[in-house]
């Protein structure tokens, strides 16, 4: 059973579903079981992964890694998410050549949680 907003991966083509709506039953691609992406499976250094905040006049920047993660083809950042409290999950995608950093219009005291999906090293949550 899945739960909303969860991040699945499929380790043959590399698709990536994030859940909707809830249900019963099991996500599947390429005739295989997705796997869930959580902030158990990642792997990778943590100085270069884990998203850091800060509060600037129009909302919250958040950095990835306290080291900047590169940003080439074959390894870059996604996308960054924050997820607020009143509910409302905000994603910004990433290209291979931005900068690893999103400013964010939402104030840093109303981020209950920030999401970063590293393309080789998975999903990372604080």
């Amino acid at each position: 059973m899945s739960k909303a907003f969860e991040i699945y991966k499929c380790e043959k083509c590399g698709n990536i579903v994030e859940v909707l709506n809830a249900a019963t039953g099991t996500l599947s691609c390429c005739n295989a079981k997705m796997i869930l992406m959580d902030k158990n499976n990642t792997t990778g250094d943590a100085t270069k992964h884990t998203p850091t905040t800060e509060s600037t006049d129009s909302g919250v920047l958040v950095k990835v890694g306290s080291n900047p993660h590169v940003m080439e083809d074959a390894h870059f950042i996604q996308w960054v998410e924050i997820i607020t409290k009143d509910g409302y999950h905000i994603k910004k995608f990433l290209k291979h050549n931005d900068s690893p950093e999103v400013q964010f219009k939402s104030k840093k005291e109303n981020c209950v949680s920030i999401r970063e999906f590293c393309n080789l090293h998975g999903l990372w949550v604080v």
